[in-house]
């Protein structure tokens, strides 16, 4: 086993697998550091000629898989460092060649359900739960608005981003965004089932399938994303409600949204 040291993550290559372990528990929040670090730990997998997966999951201890970004980085003095962090994950997992797996005990909600919306295979506990609360705050989640309609149903995905709700293990199973829905004491059975079916693939032909289902999807991923960061940084956080919302949150009230 080969292990990077981090702060806020735990990384380590084993049997061909490399394995990006979030340690913020209990509620894994994404900060600029922590996204960072994950960024520099995909710059390692893009770098390995025999990976057969990236599993993405949880420390020990954690109630959620993540419970989204940092809310206090959405100011304006750090937004635009926070998003850059945050969406350098999804350019190199659009561009990288080895397939990507999430298990998700408990929560993924906002950046955490982006992040499992990215994965290939997602391997979820009955427990999991999935939701894009963002517009409750006032803003709206980038990757998702061009993700979620690509890889579930369109109008479940604009159910999600636009009330903000939560759906459950099985309804994220029926919608396609998770792969399995298995108890909690099963999930690294499930995974190592996975796992033994991807080492027993040529690694070249996995990567360059890998790198053919990401063409085939693409739809100009990066172009779409940085439109997106545009409204976002140059409209949306210009609005009072956006900073409303975030403040708000941050001073546990309820926002009193002006319109504008």
């Amino acid at each position: 086993m080969t292990v990077r040291d981090f702060q806020n993550i735990k990384f380590a290559f084993e049997d061909r697998v490399a394995r990006i372990t979030f340690a913020r528990p209990p509620l894994n929040i994404f900060n600029i550091a922590m996204m960072r670090e994950i960024g520099d730990a995909l710059n390692d997998c893009a770098n390995q000629n025999d990976l057969v997966a990236i599993v993405f999951d949880a420390a020990e201890g954690s109630r959620a898989f993540s419970a989204g970004v940092a809310i206090e980085e959405h100011v304006p003095e750090t937004v635009v460092e926070m998003l850059d962090s945050f969406h350098d994950i999804f350019r190199k997992l659009n561009q990288i060649s080895w397939p990507a797996i999430a298990l998700v005990d408990g929560a993924a909600l906002g950046g955490g359900c982006e992040l499992v919306a990215a994965c290939d295979i997602v391997i979820a506990s009955e427990r999991a739960k999935f939701g894009q609360p963002e517009i409750k705050l006032g803003v709206f989640p980038p990757v998702a608005a061009i993700l979620l309609p690509r890889i579930i149903d369109e109008k479940k995905a604009r159910e999600m981003i636009l009330l903000g709700e939560v759906i459950d293990a099985p309804e994220a199973l029926r919608y396609g965004l998770a792969n399995y829905v298995v108890p909690a004491s099963e999930m690294q059975t499930r995974l190592m089932n996975v796992l033994t079916k991807l080492r027993e693939l040529s690694p070249s032909s996995l990567a360059m399938t890998r790198r053919a289902i990401a063409i085939g999807g693409d739809r100009d991923f990066d172009k779409s994303l940085k439109n997106v960061e545009d409204l976002y940084l140059n409209q949306l956080m210009k609005t009072e409600d956006a900073n409303e919302g975030l403040r708000s949150f941050m001073e546990k009230r309820k926002p009193e949204w002006k319109g504008k």
